[in-house]
Formats: structure tokens, sequence, C-alpha cells
């Protein structure tokens, strides 16, 4: 983006009216629910050994859904105009990179837990070279890794000399380098393929579960409908919750990214909406960090068990945190009991 081009975009008044008023307090209530669900979740998490690699992707997105949540309070004062330029400034070159590199983490964690139980229920009484909680923690690192490399230039590249335009607010692109331009639009498209992509192998592999469980109730003879209803909403849980919270905000990142990046004849009114419907659908992403614990509670016994013991007030069983796949081996059962704990083994 040339200078012309960068003061084409400042000229564009910003319409924060609603924005300034709504997303405050939608990330006040969200704020302050995550931060309750999320602390418990983690208390109760690192009270589990992680003996299995689906409980170290689940540590994992228990810490990032916690950055995340923390990364909010900053927003909401800038949202709201309550912080000074130099608030906002650190805001659009730190806050908000972290947030969204956290959010593609969740993302990419997520579709770890998808295919881990896609093997646990393929080889269900072997363990692949995926299912080592050692290979587990190191793509987990490979993970992290990846997505704070990609993420860093949007950090050094805001380097820009801070000003406010017309608009009377700060623009987080007005701090970025042409070259800094680039590698945002280049890391929004890379992001885009990221999401995309773990959606496509979740389809996948819940479809193939699902299947499996259908298959074993029919091999058995089940007439229980109610237990394969049962079933099939522990399976689709993760891919319902992904969906909802992040597809509407990949549909309107793209467009809202062109009118930052590169010089566009679309109007004035018609970038206002383009912003409003980015900051809506981002909204419902984070909303991800409060609907997360429901795959804890759905899929991971352990985690439902220790939950429960601390609302009742009760002790726990000794082993009742142990990962059932340690101790279902040593005991013969039926293959669609097998088949229906996989889904929800810790």
């Amino acid at each position: 983006m040339n200078v012309s081009q960068q003061n084409f975009s400042m000229s564009c008044k910003r319409d924060t009216s609603i924005s300034s008023v709504l997303f405050p307090c939608l990330y006040s209530v969200l704020f302050l629910t995550a931060i309750i669900l999320n602390c418990l979740a983690a208390w109760i998490f690192f009270q589990i050994h992680s003996t299995t690699t689906f409980v170290v992707y689940l540590k994992n997105v228990v810490v990032a859904d916690l950055l995340m949540t923390l990364t909010i309070p900053i927003k909401v004062l800038t949202d709201a105009g309550i912080g000074s330029v130099t608030l906002r400034a650190i805001y659009c070159r730190y806050t908000a990179v972290l947030f969204y590199t956290i959010m593609y983490i969740s993302i990419l964690l997520l579709g770890l837990i998808s295919l881990d139980r896609y093997l646990k229920i393929v080889r269900p009484f072997g363990k692949c070279a995926l299912q080592r909680v050692g290979v587990g923690k190191a793509l987990c690192a490979g993970v992290w890794t990846v997505m704070v490399a990609f993420a860093l230039p949007n950090v050094i590249l805001s380097n820009r000399e801070f000003s406010v335009g017309r608009s009377g607010k700060l623009k987080c692109s007005s701090l970025k380098s042409e070259l800094g331009l680039r590698w945002h639009e280049g890391f929004n498209y890379f992001c885009q393929v990221v999401f995309w992509g773990t959606l496509f192998l979740m389809a996948i592999c819940y479809t193939f579960i699902s299947r499996k469980v259908y298959e074993s109730y029919r091999a058995s003879r089940s007439s229980s409908g109610t237990a394969s209803k049962r079933t099939k909403s522990k399976v689709f849980v993760v891919v319902a919750v992904f969906f909802i919270c992040f597809a509407p905000f990949h549909l309107a990142r793209v467009p809202y990214t062109l009118t930052q990046t590169r010089a566009t004849s679309a109007l004035c009114w018609a970038q206002n909406q383009l912003y409003l419907a980015k900051e809506i659908t981002l909204w419902l992403s984070a909303t991800n960090i409060c609907l997360d614990p429901l795959i804890y509670v759905f899929l991971c016994r352990a985690f439902r068990r220790k939950l429960t013991a601390t609302l009742c007030r009760r002790p726990l069983a000794k082993g009742a945190l142990e990962s059932p796949t340690e101790t279902s081996t040593k005991q013969e059962m039926p293959q669609l009991m097998h088949y229906n704990k996989s889904l929800t083994s810790s």
C-alpha cells in the first residue's frame, strides 16, 4: 500500500456508534464467564496425569483459552474508547496479534483432538506413533512454535509512528509498513488454510467415527435408540462448536482484510459494514473459550468425574482419574461398549 492508498484508507470515518457500546458489554460478559470456566477447567485438568495424548491436547486447549481470555480486557478498553491512543497502539501491535495467534492454536489443537479420537476408534487395542504421549507433546510444541513464528512479523512490522486519522480513532493497519501489510494479508490467507483444512479433517474423522459407532450398534443388534442418539451427540459436539464459532468469521475476514491492505473502490459505508461484520463474527469466535468446557464434559470422563466430585463435594475413589486406556484393556468387554467408551475416554 503506497501513501495515497493509506491516506484513502484512513480518510474513511469508521462508524463506532454501535461497536463502542455493544462490543465492550459483550466482551465483558464473555470475559467474566470465560475466566471462571477456564480457571475451574485448569484446576481440574492439572490434577489429571497426562497419560494419553487426548489429555495432553486438552490441557493445551485450556492454556490457550486462558491466554485468550486475558487479552479481552484491553480490547474492551480500546473498543469503548476509554484507553489512550498509546493503549490502542499496544493493542494493535501486541494484544490483537496474540489474540489471533491463540485462536488458531486452539483451532489446530481441536483438529488434533479429532484425529486422536479417530485413531482411538480405528486402532482400539493398539497405539500408533501419533498416540504416544511424547509425540503428542511434540505436536503441541510444534503447533505453538509454528503459529508464533508466523505471527511474530505482524508485531515486528507494525513499526510506523502512530497518528489518529480523520476517523478520530487509530486504525491498526496504519501502524504497519508496506511489507507489514503484505505479510498481514498473507498471514490471513495462511489462517484461512488452517481453519478450512482443520474443518475438513474434523468432518472426515467424525464421519468415520459415526459410521463405526453405527456399525457396532447394528452388529450387536442393539435396539437402544436413545443410546445411539446420545453417542452421536457426543461425536459431533466438537464439530458443532467448531463450525458455529469459527466459520462465520472466516467468511467475513478476507474481504475486510482486503480493505485494509489494498486500495479498494468500496464505498466508505461498505467498509464500515465489513468492519461491523468482522467484529460480530470475531466475538462469536471468541465465545469458543466458553464453549470448550462442553468438550471436556462430553468427551473426557476423568474431567467429568472430577467436576462432579467437586460440585457435589465428595471424594473420588482411588484411580478415578486414571486414563481408561490404561485399564480398559485389562478387562474383556463387548465391542459396542468399547466404541462407546472410546469416544469419552481421557
